[in-house]
């Protein structure tokens, strides 16, 4: 079995489903964000600043992620982090991404929700007119925040609803099961919204977290949730729906070691549709999609067909109209052959 080798992954066309915009803040930009507001952090460096940045477990991760949140304050603020992702990952070959965002984050802080989300649908307007990259928001409510909290947060997105396509769940999962927030994934659903979940590795209740997204709350999609493998159950119910599974190689490695080697091939094996994202690259040693395609790759040694299905899954899975859908297929069609690859019969 041949790997895939870089040039490949580099050209290859891409879509990105699971990335946190908060998640994206690079040091760079921290730095300009606090020169812009006069905050302490404008006196260290990049390097200082990565120096810092290590974590083991989520909640070690969770508070180097909102310790970032105080510098996005300004609808430009919000404009900088958003276009600066779009920028990077089109470089990169992403056609097409959608990109959680936690207003609650921002909003409990003084933040208006009208704030961010005019600099995010500002940023993926120009980037598309600027880079050709076309992007949607998935609105994600924290997991450790109140079910009110959640509601309230949805009740301010309603005039804002053609900016968001779908709504999530993430943060810290103890003791915050999906079923918690039954009645605002309701509402996102009767709203016509599309709705998935974090199911994060190897967290307490895990295995019925997954069984209430997949089962109670009818998530279309689980983000992360390597645990479904520890479920024959489960595992057959995610196979015969399809369900995607948006894997983050980085925070995987870092949290669970041996993962990418073992938990990618065993997902792959086991016939669940999988995809490839970044998910914080800002806080991750700036992997991007390209990078962790990479690192998945090099740990479970993915041939370039592997590739071109995971690929294929992401734009299957976008939550986007069958024309789109199919520009883009052709566009990974194309490349399919002047690589010498088979492409699927229609």
């Amino acid at each position: 079995m041949t790997s895939a080798s870089d040039t490949f992954i580099e050209a290859l066309p891409k879509a990105e489903l699971h990335v946190h915009l908060e998640g994206t803040l690079e040091p760079g930009l921290k730095i300009v964000l606090a020169r812009r507001h006069g905050h302490p952090l404008q006196n260290r460096t990049e390097e200082e600043i990565r120096s810092g940045y290590s974590f083991h477990d989520l909640p070690s991760f969770l508070a180097l992620y909102y310790e970032g949140m105080e510098l996005l304050n300004t609808e430009q603020d919000f404009y900088d982090l958003c276009y600066a992702y779009l920028k990077k990952v089109a470089s990169q070959n992403v056609l097409y991404t959608e990109m959680f965002f936690d207003p609650q984050l921002h909003t409990r802080r003084g933040v208006p929700f009208r704030t961010v989300i005019t600099g995010l649908g500002r940023a993926r307007r120009d980037a598309e007119k600027d880079f050709g990259i076309h992007s949607q928001l998935v609105m994600c409510f924290i997991r450790e925040m109140s079910a009110e909290s959640a509601d309230e947060t949805f009740t301010q997105a309603l005039p804002y609803l053609s900016e968001i396509v779908g709504v999530g769940l993430d943060s810290d999962e103890k003791g915050n099961p999906p079923a918690k927030f039954a009645h605002v994934f309701q509402r996102a659903r009767d709203a016509g919204l599309h709705v998935t979940m974090h199911c994060d590795i190897d967290q307490e209740n895990t295995h019925e977290h997954i069984r209430q997204a997949l089962e109670d709350l009818g998530s279309e999609r689980l983000d992360h949730g390597l645990n479904v493998l520890e479920r024959p159950e489960l595992l057959k119910q995610a196979r015969e729906r399809r369900i995607p599974f948006t894997v983050c190689p980085f925070p995987n490695m870092a949290i669970r070691p041996g993962s990418n080697e073992k938990d990618i091939r065993a997902l792959l094996d086991a016939g669940l549709t999988i995809t490839i994202n970044s998910d914080d690259p800002g806080y991750m040693q700036s992997v991007y999609i390209t990078e962790a395609m990479k690192m998945a790759r090099d740990g479970a040694q993915l041939t370039p067909e592997e590739l071109l299905a995971i690929s294929r899954n992401a734009f299957n899975a976008a939550w986007i109209g069958e024309g789109e859908r199919s520009t883009y297929l052709d566009r990974l069609d194309a490349f399919a052959r002047q690589q010498g690859l088979m492409v699927p019969a229609a």
